[in-house]
């Protein structure tokens, strides 16, 4: 699989907020959604992370909105892995329409035992499985 995931989108009248684009709140659900797909991509879907009983959660979001996206767009949510920690791993986003950028964004997830809620080592078979992008796209 490519190092640079690429999660196609079609925005919908759904999408859109009172302003008459897509709400800040769906670009959010855009990041997770790519960042899930890119992740069943690499080999670990959410029955690989249940035999685990680990998984990741969200520690910080960070967006920026450069350009509005509208009913009948496609955009692209481009997404890549810039490092692992011990139990962090950092993900960017780049959305686009053409080669506009919409928005360049970044979680912070952290890996964690699922029965218990606390941090836990990220696995060196799910680190191999991913190629880290020191790039921002």
């Amino acid at each position: 699989m490519p190092a640079i995931y690429q999660h196609h989108i079609s925005v919908t009248d759904e999408h859109i907020d009172i302003q008459g684009h897509a709400n800040n709140l769906v670009y959010l659900r855009w990041m997770q959604d790519a960042a899930v797909a890119h992740s069943a991509a690499q080999g670990w879907d959410g029955e690989r992370y249940r035999e685990l009983s680990a998984g990741w959660v969200v520690r910080s979001h960070f967006i920026e909105y450069q350009s509005p996206a509208f009913a009948g767009d496609t955009v692209i949510v481009r997404t890549w892995v810039p490092e692992f920690g011990k139990v962090t791993s950092i993900r960017k986003y780049r959305i686009v329409r053409d080669e506009t950028t919409l928005a360049v964004a970044e979680t912070n997830w952290a890996f964690i035992d699922l029965q218990r809620r606390v941090p836990k080592r990220v696995p060196t078979e799910l680190i191999d499985d991913f190629d880290v992008v020191d790039s921002d796209d």
